[in-house]
């Protein structure tokens, strides 16, 4: 399961984010139910990015993660810099398809 988080930061706090995220980090790959996850930041947008959180399922985030008290610690380190709150949606894989190996 698939999350995807829109995080648009305060235009100027984007290196503060930054720095604060990668703390963050280690708080959400110790939760259980936890794979994988990036942080990509917009071309067009330099203040927008993209959260993209691999979960084994999705209780593991909306209960798991959400309901711990690390998250508590998430919020501090992070909500404070989103202007607007971020938008968050969960998607399960449809179709994957990888490019075939040159030979």
């Amino acid at each position: 399961m698939l999350e995807v988080a829109i995080l648009n930061v305060i235009p100027g706090k984007e290196a503060e984010f930054e720095t604060a995220f990668r703390r963050a980090s280690a708080i959400i790959s110790s939760m259980n139910g936890y794979i994988s996850h990036q942080l990509q930041r917009c071309v067009e947008n330099s203040s927008r990015y993209i959260l993209l959180v691999n979960w084994q399922t999705l209780e593991a985030h909306t209960v798991g993660f959400r309901g711990s008290p690390q998250y508590q610690e998430w919020k501090q380190l992070l909500h404070h810099f989103y202007n607007p709150f971020p938008t968050v949606e969960h998607y399960e894989v449809v179709l994957e398809q990888k490019a075939l190996p040159i030979v």
